[in-house]
């Protein structure tokens, strides 16, 4: 039975959250009053489309149904998780949580608050156990932390159960373990913002020089080492230890001030809005968005596969999604990988570049040997298949965002090898075949070596089926010869 999620609220964070649970397969109904709801919520999701399927490697499950709903009694009715994105006004909120308790109970309902506590949040509600702020980061269906920040009145039982949800969703539930106005990101953006609007009302830099500082430095690290561990690698063999003693000093220089914040009048307005709009008004706010995760998607992907960070959220996120898997038929190629052509990809005549077809091809592989228990658990005992021989015929052109699936046919096996066939196809069109040839290696020893009982166990049966079905076309052929 597929599962629902009611969105109450259906802004950019709302929205967000809709394409989230949406593409996770999770069936969402909406609520909100504004009549261009649809239509905004519609682009928000055609924009996630386009993005997140391409941080996964494997499958995402069949996308979920979307309804908008006229009241929030409706929109909430059979939800087995609840998110409120509505404005920051907490009267407003307070009627929000009292409507959907009306016919929600026991359902948890997390807050996209980025300012209240829960407690603030719970008061005067039916059931303050299960309301907790649940801040996410725009956008949502990209981004994978989730601040949850419960109060002493929040069921530790609702607590645990949202945040499963949500790493099942593909996020990043940081569970705040003392609730604070603004939470914890909130309060360094602040920090940082305060501090910018000085340097621009003092003159000293630019709202374009200041992004510049961000993103081309200290901005990098962050997102991948944060805070703390970025500065104790920057002390060196010595650690954070000598980090301190070295800057610790500098804590009581007047660098900063934050404590003394400047008058927020039409005149700093109209100074910040004029210089942003020299800096960014060229694009639209949709294009702002897809060039945004265009490039949130390359960053992701690095870290994915370096397996650091908000990668390894991915990674897991990818494993959870393949153990959800139907088994594949026997009787026929099997599909092992789903992949989306990337920036990173494209050659100098907007094609896809040679070697990411021999990469599509390892993918497929790397996928199907995960299946017969031959993945990175069996390479780190010490076992693995090695490829010894490929042939690659390219046959079609893939361009940029042309959708990649990858099958595997086995020709033949025997102890230590495996003989396969890959298609490459974008849709029905083949793009490129690779049959490969390999060996099974115990590399502690450092030869070739019969592969694991249980790995044998898994192969032979597929290998039985496989050998029933037509030769595929193109198998034996050698560099050079005509068709």
């Amino acid at each position: 039975m597929t599962r629902k999620a009611a969105i109450i609220g259906g802004g950019v964070i709302g929205g967000g959250w809709a394409a989230r649970f949406l593409l996770n397969g999770w069936n969402v109904s909406v609520f909100d009053p504004d009549p261009e709801a649809e239509r905004k919520i519609g682009e928000v999701m055609a924009n996630a489309r386009r993005a997140l399927p391409a941080l996964s490697d494997v499958p995402m499950p069949p996308e979920g149904k979307m309804t908008f709903h006229d009241s929030i009694t409706d929109a909430v009715q059979g939800a087995e998780y609840i998110q409120e994105s509505v404005s920051e006004r907490l009267d407003l909120k307070h009627r929000v949580f009292s409507q959907i308790q009306q016919v929600a109970h026991g359902v948890p309902i997390g807050s996209s608050t980025s300012g209240f506590k829960p407690s603030e949040l719970q008061e005067g509600a039916a059931d303050p156990s299960v309301i907790f702020v649940a801040h996410p980061f725009n956008p949502v269906y990209l981004l994978p932390l989730a601040e949850v920040v419960p109060s002493a009145k929040s069921s530790p039982q609702v607590i645990e159960h949202a945040k499963q949800i949500l790493r099942e969703i593909g996020m990043f539930p940081l569970h705040v373990r003392k609730e604070i106005d603004a939470h914890i990101a909130d309060r360094f953006l602040e920090a940082v913002w305060r501090e910018a609007l000085w340097l621009v009302k003092d003159g000293v830099a630019t709202t374009e020089e200041i992004d510049e500082a961000i993103r081309m430095g200290f901005g990098l690290r962050w997102g991948q080492m944060g805070l703390f561990e970025t500065y104790r690698v920057a002390g060196g063999e010595a650690g954070m230890k000598h980090f301190m003693a070295q800057f610790g000093p500098a804590l009581k220089w007047p660098w900063t001030k934050l404590m003394d914040v400047p008058e927020f009048n039409d005149e700093l307005v109209d100074l910040i809005a004029g210089q942003s709009d020299a800096q960014s008004g060229h694009h639209t706010i949709r294009e702002l968005e897809r060039i945004r995760d265009g490039n949130l998607v390359g960053f992701l992907r690095v870290l994915k596969d370096r397996d650091w960070g908000a990668g390894r959220v991915l990674k897991d996120h990818d494993k959870l999604l393949a153990a959800k898997l139907p088994s594949p038929p026997k009787a026929k190629p099997m599909v092992m990988a789903q992949m989306q052509v990337l920036p990173s990809w494209i050659d100098y005549n907007g094609h896809m570049t040679e070697s990411r077809y021999l990469f599509a091809g390892s993918e497929t592989c790397d996928n199907f040997l995960r299946l017969i228990g031959a993945g990175m658990d069996y390479v780190a005992a010490g076992h693995s298949y090695y490829t010894a021989e490929s042939h690659i015929r390219h046959l079609g052109e893939a361009k940029l965002g042309d959708r990649l699936t990858g099958s595997i046919q086995v020709l033949a096996i025997d102890d230590k090898r495996l003989h396969t066939f890959m298609w490459i196809k974008k849709g029905e069109e083949v793009i490129a075949t690779i049959e490969q040839m390999l060996l099974h290696v115990d590399m502690k020893a450092g030869k070739s070596a019969p592969a694991a009982p249980e790995v044998l166990a898994k192969l032979r049966p597929l290998a039985e089926a496989h050998a029933k079905l037509p030769r595929p076309e193109g198998a034996g052929r050698f560099t050079g010869q005509r068709k």
